[in-house]
């Protein structure tokens, strides 16, 4: 008789929260390919905690720590949803758990897993909450924004030799989040980039596969939102300079914030959220001060002058469906 993956293998994973929302959990709850769901049943993951979804009293939680830092419970991925709060004075201790700081807490736990994974952009580079003025000197788990190192070291390595998988999002995409899961627990090797962040979800930009597309390539750009044109060069869109799923994997199957009128506010990357008008375009003249990622900035000043004079009736009517 042909044995199921989860009679093959079961993977065991803690998940803590630290500085968050919650909103990675409220976005795994999402997941459709693999679904949550199917993660426990097809894929041999053993959910020993998750603080919004597990039924146990904290008192179960403070079992499994223990558990797992005596060595005494496995534990095969340890995913941190939210930004590491180490202040007041590098203490850790305005976010505290029975009594000791959950820094020192994710330190110990780090050491016992084979896989870590920061789910968000808070965990791994310290998001909305390190934000300045930082007044709770946040970081991630693996970098401080673009910095390497954050509450790990930027040479630590887990069980498995890996550092910290960055998820990032604010939230994170839940397939992107569902999918890593499923390949660790299966053993699959999971290629990282620059960032620490799987190749496999960060490999292309919003940009690509968003339906405003056309309108940037003839320098067709709106000023005002509730339009159908491009809004990288005036209302503050990072969509050409952020690496994300967003435009090829559509949320819940649906949509994505470009494809509703919403700027991308690139929050997959290490700098956000950036410290300023999220609704702006910083420019050099008329040109955006951050250009589309490879592009030469006198070929783009170029080139953008001859599209727009290129433009077909369509495009400059703006007579497409976004």
């Amino acid at each position: 008789m042909q044995q199921s993956i989860t009679e093959i293998f079961m993977a065991a994973l803690l998940w803590l929260q630290t500085g968050s929302c919650g909103g990675d959990t409220m976005s795994l709850l999402c997941a459709d390919s693999p679904s949550l769901e199917e993660l426990v049943d097809e894929y041999g993951i053993e959910m020993l905690w998750q603080p919004s979804l597990s039924l146990g009293p904290a008192g179960k939680l403070d079992a499994l720590v223990e558990a797992v830092i005596a060595g005494q419970q496995d534990l095969d991925i340890l995913c941190i949803e939210g930004s590491i709060i180490t202040g007041p004075n590098g203490s850790g201790m305005y976010d505290p758990y029975r009594g000791r700081s959950k820094m020192g807490l994710v330190r110990q736990l780090a050491e016992k897993a084979q896989y870590v994974v920061a789910m968000g952009t808070c965990a791994a580079y310290g998001g909305v909450h390190a934000a300045p003025p930082n007044p709770t000197d946040c970081l991630g788990l693996q970098f401080d924004k673009h910095s390497p190192g954050g509450l790990l070291p930027a040479g630590w390595r887990s069980r498995k030799g890996l550092p910290v998988i960055n998820l990032s999002g604010c939230p994170a995409h839940p397939n992107a989040m569902t999918k890593t899961l499923a390949m660790l627990a299966l053993g699959l090797a999971v290629e990282l980039d620059h960032l620490n962040r799987p190749k496999a979800f960060f490999n292309t930009t919003v940009h690509q596969g968003c339906t405003r597309n056309e309108y940037h390539e003839y320098d067709v750009e709106d000023a005002e939102f509730g339009g159908k044109a491009c809004m990288f060069f005036n209302l503050g869109c990072q969509g050409p300079v952020t690496m994300a799923v967003c435009n090829t994997e559509l949320w819940n199957g649906r949509s994505s914030k470009t494809r509703a009128g919403v700027p991308c506010f690139g929050c997959t990357s290490p700098d956000f959220p950036l410290d300023h008008d999220l609704f702006r375009t910083e420019k050099i003249g008329p040109i955006p001060l951050h250009l589309p990622l490879g592009v030469e900035r006198a070929n783009y000043m170029a080139y953008k002058s001859l599209a727009h004079e290129a433009a077909p009736e369509r495009v400059l009517n703006k007579t497409m469906d976004p």
